[in-house]
């Protein structure tokens, strides 16, 4: 399946079917719609969007419906994971350090996820990780993934 084929459909539950890009989650908890580009090892672009449908918006806000930044986040992290992956590895998430945002997302808009690796230590993984909508970062901050075998 080719990155372009690999889009979902509208609600988070049924998004990527491609093995799940490597990651250990399933529906209804994979963000990552859409893989754009990996450099295993090293970084990964994705996009996502959520559906102003997804149940998530029933409580957060009603009527004014926002993207939880903890779920902002989780994308991001899973972002990382589709960098790190690994055949036999599974990639936890340990940290998250610095993590801003900068502006409300909303349903419908397309976000731009990126993650590039700093910093490797041990079966500890830095990541660089960005959120943009038309190409202006709506959150930034660093995920640290922890290595473990894919037996945990």
């Amino acid at each position: 399946m080719t990155s372009k084929e690999k889009e979902g459909q509208s609600d988070h539950s049924s998004r990527v079917t491609d093995h799940f890009l490597g990651l250990p989650h399933r529906p209804p908890f994979v963000f990552v719609r859409k893989l754009v580009a990996c450099e295993p090892g090293i970084s990964a672009e994705c996009e996502t969007e959520f559906s102003k449908d997804d149940p998530i918006f029933a409580g957060h806000f009603p009527g004014d419906p926002l993207v939880p930044g903890v779920i902002l986040t989780e994308a991001l992290a899973q972002t990382a994971g589709i960098a790190a992956h690994q055949e036999n590895q599974r990639f936890l998430l340990s940290a998250i350090r610095q993590m801003k945002f900068f502006r409300a997302v909303r349903p419908e808009e397309k976000i731009t996820l990126r993650a590039r690796r700093i910093a490797a230590v041990g079966e500890l993984l830095q990541f660089e990780v960005e959120a943009l909508i038309d190409n202006k970062p709506v959150a930034v901050g660093q995920i640290v993934l922890n290595a473990v075998g894919s037996d945990h």
